[in-house]
This record gives C-alpha cells, structure tokens and sequence, in this order.
C-alpha cells in the first residue's frame, strides 16, 4: 500500500501496523513510512475508520511521511494505493490538533458507520521533558467513490 497527498507533495509506503507495549497505535521505526492500523477497517471497505499514521519528524532521520500534514486543506485529495492497482481516493473534510491526553479514541478507531480516512501524526508543541509531542493532528477525509483500477484521479479543490 502507499498513501498519497499530492498537493502536499506526500508519498509514502504503507506498511500493517498494530499496539505498541504502551498501548499506543505503533508506528513503523521508518520515519518516511506509514503504519496502517491492521485491527480496524481496510481502505475501501465501506465502513469505519480507516487509521494511518506516521511520524512528523525524527530526531535521527529528519523529516517523517507526514512531516506536511498540518499544512492539508479541506477539499485536498488523499489517494491511498492499495494490492491489485487499485486506488481509493478520498477528500480531506477535516483537519483537527488534538491534545494526546485527551484524544476521542473510541471515534478515531471506530470500526463501523459509514467509512472514514483518519490520518495522525503528532503536532503541538514539543517537550523533551513531557514525553515529547504534546498534541496529534488529525486528518479526516470520505471516500470520493468507489475503489477504482487506475492509480490516475483528478485532484480536489485547493480547499477554503
């Protein structure tokens, strides 16, 4: 799989991701890669929320796959590229900086209703001290159809 905002100019591979020791959604060790939550719902598949996630930055590998996602605009196109060429696109309706501590778990991860792309990554203010990362932004974005075999779709509007 890979997850594609192309009006950010984010690309990155898509790899299964599952809990940490912490409990936390773990991420891949790979900055520039995306985890996708292999407990919840598939890309396409109609419902739930379809979690992926990604580091902002690294301490030793610098900038992650997600390092631009606070910059999304609602109307922008995410396109996550998915076995067998096919290609589900979706449209940014919401971008959110949410406290860690405080974080709607149950809706972020939710595994029925109608079908939602969340993407995360951590945003805030960074406190080596505290943990790091004070904050996560999140991303939602609905399906704009049904899956499709071309990777090629027209990007949305620049948004508001």
């Amino acid at each position: 799989m890979r997850v594609e905002v192309p009006r950010l100019r984010i690309a990155a591979p898509v790899q299964l991701s599952g809990v940490a020791a912490d409990g936390a959604m773990a991420l891949p060790s790979d900055a520039r890669r995306a985890g996708w939550y292999r407990f919840g719902p598939w890309p396409g598949s109609g419902e739930g929320s379809v979690v992926l996630a990604a580091h902002v930055d690294s301490s030793t590998q610098g900038r992650g796959a997600f390092y631009r996602l606070r910059e999304v605009r609602r109307g922008d196109v995410v396109r996550v590229a998915l076995d067998g060429g096919r290609t589900a696109a979706y449209e940014v309706v919401a971008l959110q900086r949410l406290a860690k501590r405080s974080l709607p778990l149950d809706e972020l991860f939710r595994r029925d209703g109608p079908e939602v792309l969340t993407l995360i990554t951590c945003g805030g203010r960074y406190l080596r001290d505290a943990g790091g990362y004070q904050d996560n932004v999140v991303v939602t974005a609905v399906p704009m159809g049904e899956p499709s075999v071309t990777s090629s779709s027209a990007e949305g509007a620049e948004g508001l």
